[in-house]
C-alpha cells in the first residue's frame, strides 16, 4: 500500500512552511522542462501537494510546443524516499475500498503521467530512489544515475504488496525472476549493479550528473519530437501486445508521422547530404 509507516491524506492540506514552487522547482532552458524535487531534508520523500505539482508538470510538458525534453532529478542525497504520507485516518478508520482508491488516484496517477508524456524523460537520479522514488526513476524513458544512488523496493520490509506500477515496470526492465528477487528480498541495488541488470542506461560521478542529464536531454531537444513521442509510444504498448497489434500500431505512427514538418526536414536532409534541423512541429 506504502512505503512509509505513515499514512496518505485524503487531500491537500493547508500550507505551511516552504511554498510549493520551492519544494518542486521548474524552469525551462533550451527546450528542456527541468523538474527537481527540493526537499533534501525529507530524502525528497513525496507529499500530497508535490505529487500533484509533479502530475500537473509532465501534463504541461506535453502541452507546451516549447518543450521538448523533461529531465526529472533532486536536490540532497536522496532522489525520493518514497511517499509522505502523514496525516490520513489510522488504518482502523478505514473502509473497504479506500486503499484501493487511494493508490489508483495516488502513486498510479504519478507513473502514468510520466509514462504518458509527450515529451522524452530523462531521470537524473542523484541518491537514493526507495519505493514509489524507485519507480518514478524507473517510469522515465532514460535513466542517469549518479554513482551513490541506490535502488530500494522498500515495500515487503514493511510487510506490503508493491505499488505505483513496481510490479509492471520491474519485469519488463528486468524479466520475472530479477523483478522477483528485488521485490521479494527489498535490497538496496548500487548504481554500478543497477546498470548491469539494466534499470539505468548509464552511471556517472555524482558532480557529472547534471551535465550528463543536460547533454541528453539537449540532444533529445533538437530531435524530432513528435517522432520521438510516436516511438515512445510504440515501445511501451510492444510490452502489452501481441505482433499483429504492435505492427497496426507502427504503421499508424508511421502515417501520423509522415504529416510533420520535421519528417519532411528529415528526408529532404538526407536526400541533401545535410544535417537536419527540426523544429519540433
Amino acid at each position: 500500500m506504502t512505503d512509509s509507516p505513515r499514512a496518505e491524506p485524503a487531500g491537500p492540506a493547508e500550507p505551511t512552511g516552504p511554498s510549493l514552487d520551492s519544494l518542486v522547482r521548474h524552469r525551462t532552458d533550451n527546450g528542456v522542462s527541468w523538474i527537481t524535487l527540493n526537499r533534501p531534508e525529507a530524502m525528497n520523500a513525496l507529499t500530497w501537494d508535490q505529487r500533484e505539482r509533479l502530475i500537473a508538470l509532465f501534463a504541461d510538458a506535453s502541452a507546451d510546443a516549447s518543450v521538448r525534453a523533461v529531465v526529472l532529478t533532486a536536490t540532497g542525497k536522496g532522489f525520493c524516499a518514497g511517499a509522505d504520507l502523514r496525516g490520513a485516518p489510522a488504518a482502523s478508520a478505514r473502509v473497504a475500498g479506500d486503499v484501493a482508491r487511494m493508490i489508483r488516484l495516488g502513486a498510479q496517477r504519478l507513473i502514468t503521467a510520466v509514462l504518458d508524456c509527450e515529451k522524452p524523460v530523462v531521470a537524473a537520479v542523484n541518491g537514493t530512489a526507495a519505493g514509489i522514488g524507485a519507480h518514478l526513476a524507473l517510469a522515465c524513458d532514460l535513466v542517469i544515475a549518479a554513482e551513490p544512488a541506490r535502488f530500494i523496493e522498500v515495500f515487503v520490509r514493511r510487510g506490503l504488496v508493491p505499488d505505483g506500477g513496481g510490479a509492471y515496470l520491474l519485469p519488463r526492465l528486468v524479466g520475472p525472476h530479477r523483478a522477483k528477487e528485488l521485490l521479494f528480498f527489498g535490497d538496496a541495488v548500487p548504481a554500478a549493479e543497477a546498470e548491469r541488470l539494466g534499470l539505468v542506461n548509464k552511471v556517472v560521478p555524482a558532480g557529472e550528473l547534471e551535465a550528463a542529464a543536460r547533454e541528453w536531454a539537449e540532444r533529445l531537444a533538437r530531435g524530432p519530437t513528435r517522432a520521438l513521442a510516436l516511438t515512445k509510444q510504440l515501445v511501451n504498448a510492444s510490452l502489452d501486445g501481441d505482433r499483429a497489434a504492435a505492427l497496426a500500431a507502427e504503421a499508424a505512427a508511421q502515417e501520423i508521422n509522415m504529416t510533420t514538418a520535421d519528417a519532411r526536414e528529415g528526408v529532404a536532409s538526407f536526400v541533401e547530404r545535410r544535417t537536419p534541423t527540426y523544429r519540433g512541429a
